[in-house]
């Protein structure tokens, strides 16, 4: 005979309300000694009879009664010497507590579809002492109700097969959990607010069978009507026009009410940094045209940052930011940034702690103090959002650079970049990027040669001119992770497409390819992540300034794909991973009669 889920629930209470009673009564009057009025610590808690279908852990963080133990796993040492409450977490055995335990642990199987388990306590008293006892919980599981059928009946054909089929987390053959139903109500709801469906009723009706231990679920879907954006209002502290907000959502009168577009305004509010506090108030259900209120508290308008540090290699390093998030009005924009190294290189080089980065490096004139002179990153950036449509963004920039790495190059470049990116969906921006630079390599012969294979000196001379590096670049990115900061499921993806010719009025000519992508699986309590990582590159003519032979396959340093180093194989030197190109080093040849200049040559 079958029965509803609602007097399966009721009945459900009232056959668990009695022994509960009763329970508690007996194990205030069995487990306390009548001289014993202290509350004995807890030294261990026990599970017998929990099988692998149950999270033991996430069940047990939900009970009363746990065992004492050291509040963190770095207070150990500490815990080991005292007891004090600041390193050590001391819990008593309260009966009561342990009584309800018995319920709360059959409440959990029974959200899981194990309706029959039951639950026996034991308390016992450890052996050296006399106030410190054993819990143990022996759980009898018991068997499932089966979900036997699952019907999903939709008074309007709005989802389809294909996506039902994924938003249902209960399965036929599998224990009725009501967790997952529940869930699947929630997936359900979002799927047609995703359409625009905002005020969809979703109901279910569950048969249980008791003899059978089985179970028919039927899923009722009503979507109702598709609601639209009547109007949206902005109020709270802040000085900014209300326009301003208005033209970073995506939430537009007239437009449909979808669940997208309010999570994309709810991003775009928070990453502009002009508000501390964006809060998008959703109306209530029951009327098609939606009243959205936003409500705003204004961040501070300026951001500076100021930062100094050292390493062996690079010396004293300086570090400056500027932001204004309000630059000449509209939430425009403004960066200022500037990085300066090698500060105080020529006193410190070789120096304590400081490596000589001079040493052995290259021929004797290679060892230049120009490597020791300061090197530096400076830019300034200018983005405006919502050009034309809230999802796009426009930047403008200008940058200038030196760069070394002490006795093989110095890289010196500066210019311009423009860009404009669409977000095509949540976290997928798109962008297109041109950037012109005029950049110059200074180094020794030996490095053009070993680097670039290009030994002749006419040639060395070309590459030694400032050059123009001007790619127009595609970026995309995709982002799926369930945590922006803390992953545990999910994946994230990049792609990045550069061309480089005359037509982009770039001396180097080429087009480059590279990709990324990392995944992220929970296995238990840890996470598993997968990093790939891949790139392709290839010149496509030479330079503009000469058709010397020997440019054809002339790379910028920056463009090639080095194996080794910290964006590739970390333990390995950037270009010091794979096959080795054996070199003298020049000392040796100077030693055994050889000149500066037949070396060169």
């Amino acid at each position: 005979m079958g029965r509803t889920v609602a007097a399966w629930r009721a009945h459900f209470r009232l056959v668990l309300a009695i022994p509960a009673l009763l329970c508690a009564r007996g194990l205030l009057a069995q487990s306390t000694p009548p001289n014993d009025r202290t509350h004995p610590v807890v030294d261990q808690v026990t599970f017998v009879g929990v099988t692998k279908i149950i999270d033991k852990a996430d069940m047990a963080g939900g009970l009363a009664t746990k065992a004492s133990g050291c509040k963190s796993l770095l207070l150990q040492p500490f815990c080991a010497l005292t007891k004090s409450h600041l390193v050590y977490d001391t819990r008593t055995l309260d009966h009561l507590e342990l009584a309800r335990d018995v319920i709360r642990i059959k409440v959990y199987y029974y959200k899981r579809g194990y309706r029959e388990t039951e639950v026996d306590t034991s308390v016992t008293r450890a052996k050296k002492h006399t106030n410190r006892v054993r819990v143990t919980f022996r759980i009898t599981e018991g068997k499932p109700v089966i979900v036997q059928s699952i019907a999903v009946q939709q008074a309007e054909t709005v989802l389809r097969r294909q996506a039902l089929k994924r938003t249902l987390l209960v399965h036929v053959g599998d224990p009725l959990n009501l967790i997952d139903l529940d869930s699947t109500h929630v997936h359900l709801r979002d799927r047609l607010w995703d359409k625009g469906y905002a005020d969809a009723l979703i109901a279910d009706t569950i048969e249980v069978h008791d003899s059978a231990r089985t179970a028919d679920v039927t899923i009722r879907v009503n979507p109702r009507w598709v609601a639209t954006v009547e109007s949206v209002t902005v109020h709270g502290d802040s000085i900014l026009s209300p326009d301003i907000a208005k033209k970073m959502i995506t939430l537009k009168p007239g437009n449909i009410y979808k669940r997208q577009n309010v999570i994309e305004s709810q991003q775009a509010l928070y990453s502009s940094n002009l508000y501390r506090r964006a809060t998008i108030v959703l109306p209530p259900r029951g009327d098609s045209a939606k009243l959205i209120d936003i409500n705003v508290n204004e961040s501070r308008m300026h951001a500076v940052k100021l930062s100094a540090g050292f390493n062996t290699i690079d010396f004293i390093q300086t570090e400056g930011k500027f932001t204004n998030y309000d630059f000449l009005g509209d939430a425009r924009r403004l960066d200022l940034h500037l990085v300066v190294s090698n500060l105080l290189a020529p006193a410190l080089n070789g120096t304590g702690i400081f490596r000589d980065v001079l040493a052995d490096n290259g021929l004797p004139g290679d060892s230049s103090r120009t490597y020791l002179k300061p090197t530096y990153q400076a830019s300034i950036d200018v983005t405006q959002q919502w050009i034309g449509d809230p999802r796009n963004t426009v930047g403008f920039g200008l940058f200038s650079h030196r760069s070394s790495a002490p006795g093989i190059y110095i890289d010196k470049g500066y210019g311009t970049s423009l860009s404009f990116t669409r977000n095509v969906a949540p976290r997928t921006p798109l962008s297109l990027v041109y950037r012109y630079e005029l950049t110059q390599v200074e180094a020794g012969d030996v490095y053009f040669c070993v680097n670039y294979g290009v030994c002749e000196q006419n040639t060395i001379g070309l590459l030694r001119n400032r050059n123009a590096l001007s790619p127009v670049s595609l970026d995309f990115y995709m982002n799926r992770t369930n945590d922006d900061f803390n992953p545990s499921e999910g994946y994230s993806a990049r792609a990045d497409f550069e061309h480089a010719s005359k037509y982009t009025l770039s001396d180097f000519r080429y087009n480059r390819a590279s990709g990324e992508m990392t995944i992220f699986r929970r296995a238990g309590k840890a996470v598993l992540a997968g990093h790939l990582r891949g790139g392709w590159v290839r010149p496509m003519a030479s330079t503009s300034t000469t058709d010397a032979p020997g440019l054809d396959d002339v790379l910028h340093p920056r463009k090639r794909f080095y194996a080794g180093g910290a964006n590739s194989v970390r333990g390995y030197g950037e270009n010091q991973l794979g096959p080795r190109i054996l070199t003298i080093d020049p000392q040796k040849l100077i030693d055994a009669g050889c000149t500066t200049a037949s070396i060169a040559s």
